[in-house]
């Protein structure tokens, strides 16, 4: 398939730069992949397409505040650091700002040697492996010294660094949130337990894929970045009861749904686990995790336009895109939802 396949038209104005001060009060477009049908709602109303015995499956990573700027110690030039992937110990995976400039054996310095990284391997558009050094614990250093990631289409400052984290973000390691889990409040997930519904969680951290954009014109060529994920043995235990008993898995987010196709893939049940995930899903996929997506609205031509696509068809999904940017939905990070069932 074409890249240009997977196109839409969006006026830059319908791109949510702040995030709405009630998680809950977003809007929400429900589509029906049976029968086509499609309604303009608000996120709150999302218990009515819940059964007793259905699991929600959430991502509870959490975002680091893992971008930093600091200066190359040689030369005290500006530098932007953004940590993308702990490879190992104090090995990380990074994206750097201007990074032509950054060679092997060089040192960089934020907060004034506070944070140090000295780069050990160059990789492909901008990356880099660097080794850090801290004084203390890195959270707390990054706690003190760093920035949310918010992606490049947001230009405006987050005055409040809990909402660009799910409110039950646990897991530290992304470089990015799982969106589509932001519409959520404690509240609306206690409502959704009254209902009979199980809650489940899993973990995958957002990683490189995030931020680059599909380069190839034939998707099948394209390769996805790896990210890591952890299943515990209680949810493992949850969704074989739920897919024993004939009920529903409806999953939050496309992070959430890499996980689970990735475990059941690998499977054929699911089971207390651990790895990287390079899964690409796209229309022809046969799903055999899900029964329901719950979800964003996503960047054209993006491998996340791709994965809802192959939930529901990309005809529907483009539809219902268009339809979207007709009623003014807010799109992206901290935009408006859909869920799909």
């Amino acid at each position: 398939m074409n890249i240009e396949e997977f196109d839409y038209v969006l006026p830059e104005s319908l791109i949510a730069q702040t995030p709405l001060k009630q998680r809950d009060q977003s809007r929400l477009l429900y589509l029906n992949r049976d029968t086509g049908e499609t309604e303009d709602l608000h996120f709150k109303d999302i218990t009515r397409f819940f059964r007793p015995g259905d699991t929600l499956v959430l991502n509870d990573t959490r975002v680091m505040p893992a971008r930093l700027f600091g200066v190359k110690e040689e030369t005290n030039a500006k530098v932007e650091m953004l940590m993308l992937t702990q490879i190992e110990g104090d090995d990380w995976e990074v994206l750097l700002k201007p990074a032509k400039r950054i060679k092997v054996g060089q040192t960089l310095s934020f907060g004034e040697g506070k944070i140090k990284a000295t780069c050990i391997k160059e990789l492909n558009q901008g990356g880099r492996v660097m080794r850090l050094s801290y004084d203390g614990i890195l959270q707390e250093r990054l706690d003190e010294l760093g920035e949310m990631p918010l992606p490049p289409y947001i230009k405006e400052r987050l005055d409040e660094k809990e909402r660009y984290q799910t409110v039950y973000a646990k897991a530290a390691g992304s470089a990015a949130a799982p969106t589509a889990g932001l519409h959520f409040t404690d509240e609306l997930l206690e409502d959704i337990r009254k209902q009979g519904v199980h809650i489940a969680f899993v973990t995958l951290h957002v990683g490189l894929g995030t931020f680059r954009p599909v380069s190839v014109d034939n998707i099948d060529d394209h390769e996805m970045h790896s990210e890591y994920y952890q299943m515990s043995q209680e949810t493992a235990d949850i969704l074989n009861q739920t897919k024993a008993a004939g009920h529903r898995i409806i999953s939050v987010g496309t992070t959430s749904t890499r996980t689970l196709e990735t475990i059941r893939t690998q499977f054929d049940s699911f089971k207390a686990t651990s790895g990287w995930t390079d899964i690409f899903i796209y229309p022809g996929y046969e799903f055999k995790a899900i029964d329901g997506l719950i979800t964003n609205f996503h960047l054209p031509k993006s491998t996340l336009v791709m994965l809802v696509s192959a939930f529901s068809s990309r005809q529907f999904v483009l539809s219902a895109y268009r339809h979207a940017v007709n009623e003014k939905y807010r799109f992206f990070s901290f935009g408006d939802a859909m869920i799909i069932i």
